[in-house]
């Protein structure tokens, strides 16, 4: 399992990671659509990506199935990026054209990518506007969520790239 560490905070969560692979290669896992319907989402529910524009301003749209086999749209709309180290994304339920949809309001979360030794280190913090909507994702499953589809990562960087 990459993930060495969760923080909570009041105004969201970080996650590390770290991978045997270099920083250039734990890039692909944002920047290729299939690499990330592999991991991103807990195991047993993966995200299908139907689009995804990896440009500023661009976005993704992607759908998770339900626990009844319900598609849960979701979109991000990309405010940085700096290959191969870091990334901003506005995130949030959406509808199937990627805008918000439902009443949970959108989170920002930023990646960043060091090259420690031979590998990489990965910093996820996810950041909400206000601690009570922190505190409802995090009760959704977003942190033990994201944290077991970290998991997932390592099984396709071994694949190279």
């Amino acid at each position: 399992m990459p993930v060495i560490g969760t923080e909570r905070h009041d105004s969201g969560f970080t996650i590390t990671a770290e991978f045997d692979a270099p920083v250039e290669r734990v890039w692909q896992l944002w920047a290729d659509p299939r690499q990330l319907e592999r991991w991103w989402g807990p195991p047993g529910y993966p995200a299908t990506f139907v689009r995804h524009d990896f440009a500023v301003p661009g976005m993704s749209i992607y759908w998770m199935p339900g626990e009844s086999g319900e598609q849960n749209y979701a979109g991000w709309e990309f405010v940085s990026i700096d290959p191969p180290v870091s990334l901003v994304v506005d995130n949030g339920f959406a509808d199937q054209e990627g805008r918000p949809a439902g009443d949970l309001a959108w989170n920002r979360f930023t990646v960043g990518l060091e090259a420690i030794g031979t590998g990489t280190r990965m910093t996820i913090t996810a950041g909400f506007d206000s601690p009570e909507h922190a505190e409802q994702m995090i009760s959704l499953g977003m942190l033990e969520g994201s944290v077991a589809a970290l998991g997932q990562a390592d099984a396709i960087l071994a694949e190279g790239g």
